[in-house]
């Protein structure tokens, strides 16, 4: 964790320097979604398909779903949020989403554009795609993508991160 902690802000400038050099020079690309969300979740290493199950159905359950009674069974009491709009520990997710989601049907995929899942170590990585209104011109919007990424120990979500902004 030491490692992966002290390499974020290398990650970070290079995504930051990465956009910089890149939107300049070329236009926007659409994203594609997964066509099968299910062969995202295979691994042929057990463990890393797991995790990427429990995200998986973490999202859709909790996140999307609304059902913010299943949120111990995917968050561990000590969950982490880097997400500066919402504080740390599974309580205080639980008293955050409740206040803006309800709980409605499960769906059997998630239902935001989804791009990927990576699972590496005990990262696992959902890569979504995102359109807003172009702040340049209201009546266009342009494409981007977002991406959250949760730790995963002794089977539970203790960790997560995402390029939210301050609100």
């Amino acid at each position: 964790m030491a490692s992966l902690r002290s390499s974020l802000p290398a990650v970070a400038l290079l995504a930051a320097l990465t956009g910089l050099t890149s939107s300049a020079a070329q236009a926007e690309m659409a994203f594609v979604p997964a066509a099968q969300q299910a062969a995202l979740l295979t691994s042929s290493d057990p463990q890393l398909a797991a995790n990427k199950r429990l995200v998986f159905d973490f999202w859709r359950e909790v996140f999307e779903g609304g059902h913010m009674d299943l949120a111990a069974k995917y968050l561990s009491d000590e969950y982490i949020q880097h997400n500066p709009n919402v504080a740390s520990g599974r309580a205080a997710f639980v008293e955050f989403f409740s206040k803006i989601k309800k709980p409605q049907p499960i769906a059997a995929h998630i239902q935001a554009p989804l791009i990927s899942i990576v699972a590496e170590r005990d990262l696992v990585i959902l890569t979504f795609g995102r359109e807003y209104p172009d702040s340049k011109d209201p009546s266009q919007r342009y494409s981007t993508t977002w991406f959250d990424m949760f730790r995963i120990a002794n089977g539970k979500i203790v960790e997560h991160w995402d390029p939210a902004l301050r609100r």
